[in-house]
């Protein structure tokens, strides 16, 4: 029972850590792009803290910076700091300043320190801080466990191995173990973590440094690094209660790192299975896009949908929105959400989309609708797939006809409704139609869109075209070529109706207010050309 109670105490100690690596990182890209001077440490390094974790621990984050520069000209950041210590008596300035160096690392080394599953799950948690002097290190460690005792701790000190454990078992106050070993002040849970933690020193092919899957992530990471993440994914939905049906990738490593354009979250995603791309890499922008509007608040573009569901891409997300959502039956088709109510299914359209496309999602004021456009490029296997389209249209009860406008013949799929009105001559009926969809063709594409209103400017001002914008042109920059296409989200316009859909992205705001307030868009593409190994970047762009 004491280690249950040690697991839960030190929890809310290492979420508190937690919490603070999210803040400080987040305060380091506020401070970066409100364009305050800062002389950042970046590293192209593996952690050096991860000779400590197993190679078969859940998960590890690391921020490889220093955070003083932060909680000195951060009120914020210095208010979290004044926090994190207020229970402690440890003055941050005098007792941990002198010896903290470049490097903070939170891991989760074990679903269950113990293995034993009738007590329940204890996972072991480990905190590794650098240390610029070692011995200063060990009298703080002094210190603060000497503080522990005051306050009811019961002390306990071991040898292991020639280092110096300093555990407490008091359940009246968080417990905690603690050592220096080498360059690293250690926290933990339980004692045993911190044993582990030297075993894995000593017997090098135990820790994480030696996983040639570590060692291959490793080497896609960007200049400028800030921080990383390495998950091994089914240790994490195992940690999390979850079971993957489809587990095609084994580990994920997140780096984020400064880049011209903006904010850089890289993924790389490795597996053993055999997995294709959804297309050949494209060297140059979708044409599509030259029929997307500007304003938009989402635009997905890129080839060949017809490969995506059992593409590494389409893997990919279903194995993510499975862990997230505990389903991954409809996730891949989530993207065309704005075409179900004319109740056409995604597979409806990704068997004949086989060239390029572009979809863009328009916030509709004052409706708390979205207008939409679909852009498809006009190949073989395109008229068949529309006269699919025309057929579930007429299934769902809609009318299909067509019209010429402006020289254009324009097809349209609405719903009729009668009416009738008392007049002084008797009854007039009338026939009322609402517009579901309409399309056309422009060159070498078919435009598809909610309405008209949406369509006519697409095909009489081209030049409005998003493709143009500055913004959405730096933001593709920041991307590499070649690539998968993109997803584009212009967040001062989609804000509010993500909020709608995803009330829970609320909290998240909270977390992080001025990020997320400084937030003008993000870009995500794939660009991984390598055997085994997905990657995917986000691109941050945020308000000058």
């Amino acid at each position: 029972m004491s280690n249950v109670n040690s697991q839960r105490s030190f929890f809310g100690f290492l979420v508190a850590g937690a919490i603070a690596l999210v803040i400080i990182a987040i305060g380091l890209f506020y401070w970066f792009f409100a364009k305050t001077p800062v002389n950042l440490v970046t590293s192209t390094s593996e952690p050096q803290s991860a000779i400590f974790v197993s190679k078969v621990a859940p998960v590890m984050v690391s921020l490889l910076n220093n955070p003083e520069r932060l909680w000195e000209r951060q009120g914020q950041l210095s208010q979290l700091k004044t926090s994190l210590l207020a229970k402690t008596d440890i003055d941050y300035k005098q007792d941990i300043k002198p010896w903290l160096g470049n490097e903070i690392t939170l891991a989760v080394t074990t679903t269950d320190i113990d293995r034993d599953p009738e007590n329940g799950q204890q996972p072991g948690y480990l905190m590794a801080l650098a240390t610029k002097k070692p011995e200063t290190s060990r009298e703080f460690l002094e210190l603060l466990f000497s503080r522990r005792v005051l306050a009811g701790a019961n002390l306990e000190v071991e040898k292991y191995a020639g280092v110096k454990l300093l555990s407490d078992s008091s359940s009246q106050v968080n417990a905690l173990s603690a050592a220096v070993v080498d360059d690293f002040v250690l926290f933990a849970n339980d004692a045993k973590v911190l044993r582990d933690a030297i075993n894995n020193v000593q017997a090098p092919d135990l820790n994480l440094s030696s996983s040639s899957r570590y060692q291959k992530a490793l080497q896609q990471l960007p200049k400028a690094t800030l921080a990383t993440a390495f998950l091994n994914l089914p240790a994490v939905a195992a940690w999390q209660g979850l079971e993957l049906p489809a587990a095609t990738f084994d580990s994920q490593l997140i780096s984020l790192s400064l880049h011209p354009q903006g904010l850089l979250a890289e993924s790389n995603f490795l597996t053993d299975s055999e997995i294709m791309p959804v297309s050949a890499p494209l060297s140059q922008n979708v044409g599509a896009l030259a029929y997307i509007p500007d304003g938009v608040g989402l635009v997905i573009s890129g080839t060949n949908l017809n490969n995506l569901p059992n593409s590494d891409l389409g893997q990919l997300w279903k194995q993510a929105t499975t862990a997230v959502f505990a389903s991954g039956t409809d996730a891949i088709s989530s993207w065309g959400k704005p075409l179900e109510n004319l109740g056409v299914k995604t597979e409806d359209i990704f068997s004949w989309v086989k060239g390029e496309y572009a979809l863009a999602v328009l916030p509709h004021p004052g409706v708390g609708g979205v207008n939409w456009v679909f852009v498809v490029e006009k190949l073989e296997d395109v008229p068949g797939g529309i006269a699919r389209l025309d057929t579930i249209a007429s299934e769902q009860g809609l009318s299909v006809s067509s019209f010429n406008w402006n020289q254009k013949t324009v097809f349209a799929w609405a719903e009729l409704t009668p009416t009738q009105t008392d007049t002084p001559e008797g009854l007039s009926f009338n026939i009322e139609a609402q517009v579901r969809g309409v399309h056309t063709n422009e060159g070498n594409y078919e435009i598809f869109a909610s309405n008209l209103e949406t369509l006519a400017p697409l095909i009489t001002t081209k030049n409005a075209a998003m493709i143009g914008d500055r913004h959405f042109q730096d933001s593709i920059a920041g991307i590499p070529q070649p690539n998968q296409g993109y997803v584009y989200l212009d967040w001062t316009k989609s804000r509010t109706l993500l909020e709608r859909q995803l009330p829970s992205l609320q909290l998240v705001e909270i977390v992080g207010k001025s990020f997320w307030q400084k937030l003008r868009s993000l870009t995500l593409s794939s660009y991984s050309q390598e055997k085994g190994l997905v990657k995917t970047g986000v691109l941050f762009r945020f308000l000058d």
